[in-house]
């Protein structure tokens, strides 16, 4: 199924203001229905290198296999869809490849990166992330955080050691603990959920969430909703209005329509219930 006629996708990826370089990748198939974001880290421009094998390769890996796979089908070891398993396997093998660079040219050594992926599918998405690029929702004008950050001061906060509004003022909100490419294996979070038409998807590097606060993202969807163009750029300019610190990339994606594979399990149940 082509999605490109309901589902509108866009993106930017800026330096900012402080950096010299830009170690943020992004990449989509609107075809597919299919949204990549990755923010790297390492030395010597390691994770410029790292995040753009991550995009490459999770893109040219589903490119392949997503169109080939069964509609409807399910994992039967773990109940997610056929689809949410390859994009953990693609991600998994972002990680070796990445892996692999860095034991081979010692100036990349310890290179990673955060990654998150958006795929729609059968009226639904399958949302993977590792690290803490995010993943938000605005739907009903409300905007709902997606992804749990990867980081230790997320954990801190989910043991009640800080508040949201302590940990957004910490100066350590950044150490990750989990990234793509730093280790042998990886483990990624996937959810999957019922996707409208009217929601928008944002994905996100860091670069815009330590700058501006989810009430003013929440805003700029809600007043750009009509164009997200502008709605990408307002985003970036806010960030780097308030500093512009690090990189800052951000991906939105708008149902327009409903995508149904009416040969697919979760479309039949949809229309029993109608």
């Amino acid at each position: 199924m082509n999605l490109k006629e309901k589902i509108n996708i866009t993106g930017i990826t800026d330096e900012g203001l402080v950096r010299d370089h830009n170690e943020d990748s992004i990449g989509s198939n609107a075809d597919l229905g299919l949204l990549v974001l990755a923010d790297g880290m390492g030395g010597h421009k390691g994770g410029e290198i790292a995040s753009a094998i991550a995009v490459d390769s999770i893109l040219n890996d589903l490119t392949k296999v997503l169109p080939e796979l069964p509609p409807g089908g399910t994992d039967e070891n773990t109940g997610y869809s056929l689809e949410s398993m390859a994009i953990e396997k693609a991600i998994k093998d972002a990680n070796t490849k990445i892996y692999t660079s860095a034991q081979n040219n010692s100036k990349y050594e310890g290179m990673g990166t955060t990654v998150v992926v958006l795929l729609f599918y059968d009226n639904r998405i399958t949302l993977a992330h590792v690290g803490d690029s995010r993943l938000y929702r605005l739907r009903d004008r409300l905007l709902e955080q997606m992804t749990r950050d990867h980081t230790l001061l997320q954990e801190l906060v989910d043991r009640g050691y800080y508040t949201k509004k302590e940990a957004r003022e910490s100066l350590n909100k950044n150490l990750v603990t989990r990234a793509v490419g730093v280790s042998t294996s990886v483990d990624v979070d996937l959810l999957e959920d019922i996707a409208l038409v009217e929601d928008n998807y944002l994905l996100c590097s860091d670069g815009l969430t330590d700058m501006i606060a989810d009430d003013l993202i929440e805003d700029i969807l809600i007043n750009y909703n009509n164009d997200l163009n502008r709605m990408s750029k307002e985003l970036i300019k806010q960030a780097k209005d308030q500093g512009g610190k690090d990189n800052v990339s951000v991906m939105l994606a708008q149902v327009t329509k409903e995508f149904p594979d009416n040969t697919g399990w979760f479309s039949k149940i949809i229309d029993i219930f109608s």
